[in-house]
């Protein structure tokens, strides 16, 4: 008499099972860290585009945003990551925002990129802004923590 084995003993699932959850114990909190440190990239770039807009700006001696004679139209794009409304009038999709620019007369310029709700959950307070010194010199700064900092962003 013959006993031929035919699919998995218990054990062996169990095991399969074991292995499958410490894999995705491993590769969730990464993905989520990943998907967090793409977000916080995607969003300084986002705001970094406005700067040569502003710099212009500044060049011309426009220091009021806006769309009229005079102002400055900071051309901003919106985002499903960045929570501010527009500051020129145009109307936004829903669940859109675009950063907020403020120049003065000295020159002294910021672009604040406020994150979403459609950003990460812990990113739901934070920012990250561009400074502009009266010389010029553009400074990344944000209050997200330096894990997921984009490189060139300082807190």
């Amino acid at each position: 008499m013959h006993f031929y084995k035919q699919g998995f003993t218990l054990i062996e699932l169990m095991i399969v099972v074991a292995i499958i959850g410490i894999l995705a114990a491993i590769a969730i909190p990464s993905y989520q860290s990943y998907v967090a440190r793409s977000q916080a990239t995607r969003v300084m770039a986002e705001a970094s585009m406005l700067r040569a807009t502003v710099e212009t700006c500044i060049n011309e001696g426009r220091a009021t945003i806006g769309v009229a004679v005079g102002e400055c139209n900071v051309g901003a794009v919106a985002s499903t990551l960045v929570d501010g409304a527009s500051q020129t009038g145009d109307v936004l999709a829903v669940g859109t925002g675009v950063p907020q620019v403020i120049i003065d007369a000295t020159g002294v310029a910021s672009v604040t990129a406020s994150f979403s709700s459609s950003a990460v959950p812990f990113f739901l307070t934070k920012a990250l802004v561009w400074n502009r010194s009266d010389q010029g010199l553009w400074t990344c700064s944000t209050t997200i923590d330096s894990a997921y900092r984009p490189k060139g962003c300082a807190l």
